[in-house]
């Protein structure tokens, strides 16, 4: 039986349909989210530009292997400024040579230029870096294309109209439980979104990035980067630029050693890790075809009926809800042609 749940898609009937058409043409129950994704047609999959991967490079581990992060940066309108100077600082290599400085456990691990802060020792910043205002963290709701978004976003209009007439109440006071930090959440591009019906912003999730920054109103310049590799902070949202993902080499993130300093930092140099090199994917000649499934797709919305109301051999009862951070989109290397 198919559920409905608040911060997902208002209506999953058809995800229903497309659950049991799989299974029907298929001739297996997909009980799970893995088998939904891996039943998904190649159509519903999502080829990621190479320019909106950036390919990060660490020094190698212990054990003398290679450590590479791929991040995914955030499609338009969110944070361009950033990720635009990010671009720049790529293509400049100010990325090689820096270090990760700061791993807190739970929340983040933070790379940039050590003395950053230290006049005389900072590395020079390349020429042409914008500078954002706090405004930017967010976009107006207009502009969400994901048609279940849209579809959630017109609602909380209705819902406003209606409530106008009959209530002081608003739909914010009404609605808040459903998520604690958004009247509305769904996808746009692939990637994880809140909403309050008239502004829209990226939330920070397990492998979000963002841009390191001191206090406001300085909003960072991408010089500095985190990845979150804990629980979801989502009070950051808003308040700090998202400028994409990680795709790949996470674990190479959330290993690391904890830093035993204030905030998780590094206290000594020896206790850091370097950062060889970092480029845009087009730069890359070994770099893989990365693809996301599309979260305008039916495979998606059956994938996330099922996060929300999995009920199978191993789970005896379905949630009946799921969080935004609980649904991550699924990544996959590219499938070459005849495989």
């Amino acid at each position: 039986m198919c559920k409905f749940f608040p911060g997902a898609v208002l209506s999953l009937s058809a995800a229903c349909v497309s659950s049991q058409s799989l299974a029907a043409g298929d001739q297996v129950v997909l009980q799970t989210p893995n088998q939904i994704v891996a039943a998904a047609p190649a159509s519903d999959w999502v080829r990621i530009a190479p320019d909106d991967l950036l390919v990060m490079d660490l020094a190698p581990g212990a054990n003398g292997k290679p450590r590479r992060v791929v991040i995914q940066l955030i499609s338009e309108p969110f944070s361009q400024g950033w990720t635009g100077n990010i671009r720049k600082l790529a293509a400049a290599r100010w990325y090689d040579g820096i270090s990760v400085v700061r791993v807190q456990d739970n929340y983040v691990v933070q790379w940039g230029d050590p003395d950053g802060e230290v006049p005389g020792k900072a590395k020079p910043l390349p020429d042409g870096l914008q500078s954002m205002t706090e405004a930017e963290y967010e976009a107006d709701a207009s502009i969400a294309n994901d048609p279940a978004l849209k579809q959630k976003i017109k609602a909380l209009e209705d819902l406003a109209a209606v409530m106008s007439q009959v209530s002081d109440m608003t739909p914010a006071e009404v609605l808040h439980g459903r998520d604690p930090y958004a009247l509305v959440t769904g996808f746009e591009a692939g990637l994880p979104v809140a909403s309050d019906g008239a502004r829209i912003w990226p939330t920070h999730c397990y492998g979000s990035v963002g841009v390191g920054r001191n206090i406001s109103p300085d909003t960072g310049t991408g010089a500095e980067l985190y990845a979150v590799i804990g629980h979801a902070p989502r009070q950051l949202d808003r308040n700090i630029a998202v400028v994409g993902r990680v795709i790949a080499g996470i674990e190479h993130l959330s290993s690391l050693p904890r830093g035993t300093g204030e905030l998780g930092f590094y206290e000594t140099p020896a206790e850091r890790t370097a950062i060889l090199a970092v480029r845009m994917g087009k730069d890359v000649s070994d770099l893989p075809a990365y693809e996301y499934l599309s979260t305008a797709s039916q495979s998606f919305a059956v994938y996330m009926d099922k996060r929300a109301n999995r009920k199978d051999d191993f789970y005896i009862q379905p949630a009946d809800g799921v969080d935004i951070c609980n649904v991550p989109v699924p990544i996959r290397v590219a499938k070459r042609v005849g495989t």
